[in-house]
């Protein structure tokens, strides 16, 4: 181990609306020993996720928040460098929650280790881990799409919207997906093999995706909330479901908008149409699910069904402007920090 010291990047600052790069500041600290059944990680990826923006605030909420000070949490793919624990070997690569750090320890019972045969490892921080599970999950629990159905997912050429619609397909379903910009709607319709593609930043957006839809929309699977959410709502269709696992247009804050209140509307379409909204975290499916996840999912990659893009940055250094990009829709792929070099 050539390494003298660790880095970590810590929460600097809690944001107002968008973060800033002064929100965040690199540390450096002791690498740590490992004690009694513990290991020592050394992080090669991490992975940068939307929800992490949520962490950032000081509010209730479904996990409690990091504090001014802590190291900035999230997934890694890790080495084993060094282990105290029987369960494993220096040379083992886990998937771990390590934060935004280059070396952790660990003593937990969850980590996943990885067999870089079955996928490549950084998959483990993408669709064959927690962003494809919550695909998985909140398609296969929540939406439950029929063979013939429409099932419309926003963010379509992320993580997680790009594996529900090539699950919907899997299942029979039409799989239209809303994307930002011309690169990413061709990805989706011509690589991921989505039915349609449409790209929200269109003046047309609205009339466009209701072609798309000609049929209307049996599922929507949210991960955005906004403008989007308001050109889907009129297309639901009666017993139309809604599973929502995220509002990343809402995370660094609300603007003004016109100053409608739009909820009695969103409501009364509730109503009328006997819709179904439900909102999940996925590890509420894990014990039921994950196993038959990694194996749909596994085999998927393995024989070509599933595809997958990934966005690299190198350097934990360039994590805080990666994400603050994330955020804004910059990244095309799961976005994921090289740390190790």
């Amino acid at each position: 181990m050539n390494e003298t010291k660790a880095r970590q990047i810590v929460l600097a600052a809690r944001p107002h609306g968008r973060p800033k790069l002064s929100d965040f500041r690199l540390e450096e600290t002791a690498i740590p020993t490992p004690s009694a059944e513990q290991i020592l990680l050394r992080v090669q990826y991490l992975s940068l996720d939307p929800y992490m923006r949520g962490r950032m605030d000081d509010r209730k909420s479904y996990a409690k928040p990091v504090s001014i000070g802590d190291v900035m949490e999230g997934e890694s793919v890790a080495e084993v460098i060094a282990s105290k624990h029987p369960t494993y070997s220096e040379g083992d690569i886990v998937l771990a929650r390590t934060g935004w750090r280059t070396h952790a320890l660990s003593d937990r019972a969850d980590l996943r280790k990885l067999d870089p045969a079955v996928a490549p490892v950084t998959t483990g921080l993408g669709v064959f881990g927690m962003p494809g599970f919550t695909a998985y999950s909140g398609l296969r629990v929540i939406g439950k799409p029929k063979p013939g159905e429409t099932v419309v997912v926003a963010a379509a050429s992320g993580p997680v919207g790009s594996l529900v619609g090539q699950l919907a397909k899997i299942d029979g379903a039409r799989a239209v997906g809303i994307a930002g910009g011309s690169a990413k709607c061709a990805y989706v319709k011509n690589e991921l093999r989505f039915d349609a593609a449409i790209d929200h930043r269109a003046a047309d957006f609205p009339s466009q995706l209701a072609a798309a839809c000609p049929n209307g929309i049996d599922v929507y699977f949210e991960n955005v909330g906004g403008a989007i959410w308001q050109a889907v709502l009129p297309l639901l269709n009666k017993f139309a479901r809604v599973p929502v696992c995220g509002l990343i247009a809402q995370y660094n804050g609300v603007g003004r908008g016109d100053g409608t209140d739009r909820l009695p509307a969103t409501m009364r379409e509730v109503l009328s149409k006997s819709l179904t909204l439900r909102g999940f975290i996925n590890y509420e499916f894990a014990a039921e699910y994950y196993p038959a996840f990694l194996r749909e999912v596994g085999a998927g990659i393995a024989d070509g069904r599933i595809r997958y893009r990934e966005d690299f940055v190198d350097g934990l250094e360039n994590a805080p402007e990666a994400f603050i990009g994330m955020l804004e829709g910059r990244n095309f792929g799961k976005l994921i920090v090289r740390v190790a070099g």
